[in-house]
C-alpha cells in the first residue's frame, strides 16, 4: 500500500480536486441548476451526465487557452504530443503518467474544437488535422498497450479495441464523404478516452507492487475488450444505418405495408 500511494502520489491532488468539483457539479443539478455546456454531439445516454461534468471542470482551462492565444492547431498537436506520451509511459511501464496524460490529450481534445468555435477560427483544414490526429493518437495509445500486454492473451483484447476505434471513426468519415451524417453510439472517442485513462490509472494501483503485478493486465485486458466490444457495435450500428440511408437516398423509401380488411356481406 505505501509503495502503491507513493506511486500514484501526483494523481491524488487532482483527483481529490475533481471529487471535490464532482460533489458541487452533483448539487447544482440537483438544484436544478444544472450548467449548459453547449455539447451538441451524441453520446451514450449513460455518459452525457459525466462528459457534461468534464466540459464544465474544463471550463477554466477554456478561459485560459483564450487569454493565452494559442491557435487551435497548436491545441491539437498538443494533444497529439500526450497521446504519444501515454503510449510510451505504457510500453515502459510508467501507467500513472500514461493515464493522466490520456486525460489531458482528452482534455485538449475537446478544447481544440471549442476554442476554433469562440474564436472565429473554424476552418476544413483544422477539422482535417483533428480527426487525423486523433486516429494517431488513439494508435500511440494501443500500440502503447500492445507492448505492455506482449506474451499475454489479452493482446487480442488490445488488437480487438483498435480495429473497433478505427472503424467507428472510418464509417463516420466515409459516410461524410457521402454526404451523410452518422454519429452517435455508445463507444465514441469521448467514451473511450474516460474507459481507457481511468483504466489505466486502476491498473497502475496493481502494477506498482510485485505482489499484485499479475492482476495488472487482466484488469486493463477487461477494458480493452469492454472497448473493442463497444467500439465494434457502433461501428456494425452506423454501418447498417449508413446502408439504409443510401439506400432509401437511391430507391426512395420503402411504403409501408397495408393490409386490406376483409367484411362480411351481409
Amino acid at each position: 500500500m505505501h509503495e502503491q500511494l507513493i506511486v500514484l502520489a501526483p494523481a491524488l491532488v487532482p483527483f481529490g480536486a475533481g471529487v471535490a468539483a464532482f460533489v458541487v457539479y452533483c448539487g447544482m443539478c440537483a438544484a436544478g441548476r444544472r450548467p449548459q455546456t453547449g455539447e451538441s454531439r451524441k453520446h451514450s445516454r449513460f455518459f452525457y451526465f459525466f462528459i457534461d461534468y468534464f466540459l464544465w471542470l474544463l471550463r477554466p482551462f477554456e478561459r485560459m487557452l483564450k487569454a493565452s492565444r494559442l491557435s487551435p492547431d497548436a491545441t491539437t498537436l498538443i494533444s497529439l504530443a500526450a497521446c504519444a506520451g501515454s503510449g510510451l509511459a505504457i510500453a515502459t511501464g510508467h501507467l500513472a503518467t500514461a493515464g493522466w496524460l490520456y486525460i489531458v490529450a482528452g482534455g485538449l481534445d475537446v478544447l481544440d474544437g471549442r476554442l476554433a468555435r469562440a474564436t472565429g477560427r473554424q476552418s476544413k483544414a483544422g477539422a482535417f488535422l483533428d480527426s487525423v490526429t486523433d486516429r494517431w493518437g488513439e494508435l500511440f495509445v494501443f500500440t502503447g498497450f500492445a507492448w505492455f500486454l506482449r506474451g499475454s492473451g489479452w493482446l487480442l483484447a488490445d488488437m480487438f479495441a483498435l480495429v473497433g476505434s478505427i472503424m467507428v471513426s472510418y464509417t463516420r468519415a466515409r459516410g461524410e464523404s457521402l454526404g451523410i451524417v452518422l454519429d452517435g453510439g455508445a463507444m465514441q472517442r469521448a467514451e473511450r478516452i474516460a474507459i481507457i485513462s481511468l483504466s489505466t490509472l486502476v491498473t497502475a494501483w496493481f502494477h506498482c507492487v510485485a505482489e499484485t503485478r499479475y492482476i495488472a493486465p487482466h484488469v486493463i485486458g477487461v477494458a480493452l475488450f469492454i472497448t473493442g466490444a463497444g467500439s465494434a457495435a457502433t461501428a456494425v450500428s452506423r454501418w447498417a444505418m449508413g446502408y439504409r440511408m443510401l439506400k432509401e437516398r437511391e430507391t426512395g423509401p420503402t411504403p409501408p405495408r397495408h393490409t386490406t380488411a376483409q367484411h362480411r356481406i351481409p
